[in-house]
């Protein structure tokens, strides 16, 4: 399989949910952590803000590794856009530029409006899909099966709604 940016070859899935799965266990044994990205933002809005909400007992002391982790991602963002080719960013939103606007003031209010439930769904969901679908199912908690047929369930409502109305396919 080929990726969509340049034409390179794909590792294969099983070396990234092998990757995935030995993070979630080492996480969890080594330092009793709990992994998931919704946490990790809210470990770094707790630099900034006093507010109590960032100040619970939940996000004490998990700044340090967050921030390593973040970094990593970043990094690992970067390195895959060098070993790539390169990296250059678009309006061009396919579609969906059809279906909406052209316009970028419009496509970033879409982005912000977006950006804003997502933060939403996410707290009430009581995590993200990562945490719930990664780290919440590798350590059964029923919560986190709820949440991933939600999500799931919402996803293939949305996918066939979209297919449906030709905005996507």
């Amino acid at each position: 399989m080929t990726l969509i940016l340049h034409d390179m070859t794909a590792w294969h899935w099983a070396i990234g949910g092998a990757a995935i799965g030995l993070f979630v266990l080492a996480l969890q044994f080594l330092a009793n952590r709990s992994f998931g990205i919704s946490t990790g933002f809210e470990s770094l809005c707790a630099l900034g803000s006093r507010a109590s909400y960032f100040q619970r007992k939940a996000l004490q002391g998990t700044v340090r590794w967050r921030l390593w982790f973040f970094g990593g991602l970043l990094l690992g963002g970067v390195l895959s856009a060098v070993a790539g080719g390169g990296w250059s960013p678009s309006w061009d939103l396919g579609r969906f530029d059809q279906w909406v606007s052209e316009s970028p003031w419009i496509k970033t209010g879409w982005m912000v409006m977006g950006g804003f439930l997502i933060g939403f769904g996410t707290r009430l969901a009581g995590g993200c899909t990562s945490g719930h679908g990664i780290f919440g199912v590798a350590t059964f908690q029923k919560a986190s099966f709820v949440a991933v047929a939600s999500f799931m369930a919402a996803g293939i409502l949305t996918a066939n709604i979209m297919y449906r109305w030709g905005v996507v396919g």
